[in-house]
C-alpha cells in the first residue's frame, strides 16, 4: 500500500478534508511519532520506500533522503520557506515541491510585534522580578520612538512592517531583491541598516550566503542598545556571538524564536535580556489551520497530477 507521511509536529487530521480524500481512497497517512523536528536519519526512516508523498515540516529534505525515498512523488511544505529542501536534488528525483508562502504571515508577524513590545517594555524581566518577592519600575521604550530595521521584505516583512507603521515607528529596510520599497519604507544597504536602526529583525530565508548573517562583526556596527530580533530561521544569526553582545551590554535586548539546533539548549538561556520561544511564530490557531489546508490542498493536487489518485 502506497502512503502519505506528515512529518510536522502536529497536524489536524480529522478536519482536513485533502487528507480525508487521500485516507478514503486507500493511502495510509503516517504521522511523526517524536512531534518535533525530525533529524535527516528519522524522516529517511519515515519515509522508507513506499512514501508517495510528504507534507513536510522543516526537517532537513537532503539528496539523501531523496535517493532513499524511491517511490516519493510530491512534497507540500506546511509553511513558508524552502531552505530546508534541496531543490536541486529534487528536480534531479522528479519531485514536484509546493509550499504555503501566505498561510502562516500574519501570524509570524504578530509574534515578531509581540517580541518587539516585550523587548521594549521589558516584561518578561518585571514578570520574573515580580514572582520573586519585588516591585520593580523598570522604565521601558516606546515602539513609536524607534527606527525599525527590516532585513527581508517579503510576506512577513511586509507584514511586520504595517505592523510598525500603525504603532507610528519609522521603517527601513534591506532586500536586495525589491526594486522598489512599499510606500514609507526606506531601502538602504545592510552596513547602513545595522548603523542606524533602534531594532533589527530578519525576515529572510537560510542560505549559506546568509548564514551567521549577524555575526560578531554586524553586532559591533549596530548602535549601543539595539534590539535584535529574529522569528525567521536559525542560523542567520551567530548565537555565541550574539550571547557575547549581550553579556557585555551592548545590545539592549534580543528576542529569538528560531535556533540552529532545535530544542535549543545554548547559552542564552542564561541571559536576562533576552526573550526566547520554542519556534511557535505560525503557531497561531487560525493561520496554523489555513497553513494544513492549504499545504494537504498542494499534497492532494500533486498527487492527481501525478496520477497516484484519480481526479474526482
Amino acid at each position: 500500500m502506497s502512503k502519505v507521511v506528515i512529518s510536522t509536529s502536529s497536524f489536524d487530521l480529522d478536519n482536513n478534508p485533502s487528507i480525508q480524500r487521500l485516507i478514503k481512497a486507500g493511502i495510509a497517512v503516517v504521522t511523526n511519532p517524536h512531534r518535533r523536528k525530525l533529524n535527516e536519519d528519522e524522516i529517511i526512516a519515515l519515509l522508507n520506500q513506499d512514501t508517495v508523498g510528504l507534507l513536510a515540516g522543516i526537517e532537513p529534505l537532503t539528496e539523501r533522503v531523496f535517493a532513499s525515498a524511491s517511490s516519493l512523488k510530491v512534497i507540500a511544505r506546511c509553511g513558508t520557506g524552502l531552505d530546508s529542501v534541496d531543490l536541486a536534488a529534487a528536480k534531479r528525483h522528479n519531485i514536484t515541491v509546493s509550499n504555503t508562502p501566505e498561510a502562516p504571515a500574519q501570524a509570524v508577524a504578530e509574534l515578531t510585534l509581540g517580541l518587539m513590545l516585550t523587548t521594549l517594555r521589558q516584561i518578561n524581566q518585571t514578570d520574573r522580578l515580580l514572582r520573586n518577592g519585588e516591585w520593580p519600575r523598570m522604565q521601558g521604550h516606546l515602539l513609536a520612538a524607534q527606527t525599525v530595521g527590516l532585513i527581508g521584505l517579503g510576506h512577513i516583512g511586509r507584514r511586520v512592517a504595517k505592523l510598525c507603521q500603525a504603532f507610528e515607528a519609522t521603517v527601513i529596510a534591506h532586500d536586495p531583491y525589491l526594486p522598489q520599497a512599499p510606500t514609507g519604507i526606506a531601502l538602504m544597504p545592510l552596513e547602513q541598516l545595522l548603523a542606524e536602526a533602534d531594532i533589527i529583525s530578519l525576515h529572510l530565508p537560510y542560505s549559506t550566503a546568509t548564514h551567521h548573517l549577524l555575526d560578531a562583526a554586524a553586532f559591533t556596527r549596530m548602535k549601543p542598545g539595539t534590539i535584535v530580533i529574529n522569528a525567521a530561521r536559525g542560523g542567520l544569526v551567530d548565537e555565541t556571538a550574539l550571547h557575547d553582545t549581550l553579556v557585555s551590554g551592548h545590545l539592549g535586548g534580543a528576542a529569538l524564536d528560531v535556533f540552529e539546533q532545535e530544542p535549543y539548549q545554548g547559552s542564552l538561556l542564561q541571559c536576562d535580556n533576552i526573550t526566547l520561544t520554542s519556534h511557535i511564530g505560525s503557531l497561531a490557531k487560525e493561520s496554523r489551520h489555513r497553513m494544513e489546508i492549504e499545504a494537504a490542498d498542494n499534497l492532494l493536487c500533486g498527487l492527481v497530477n501525478m496520477g497516484l489518485i484519480d481526479e474526482q
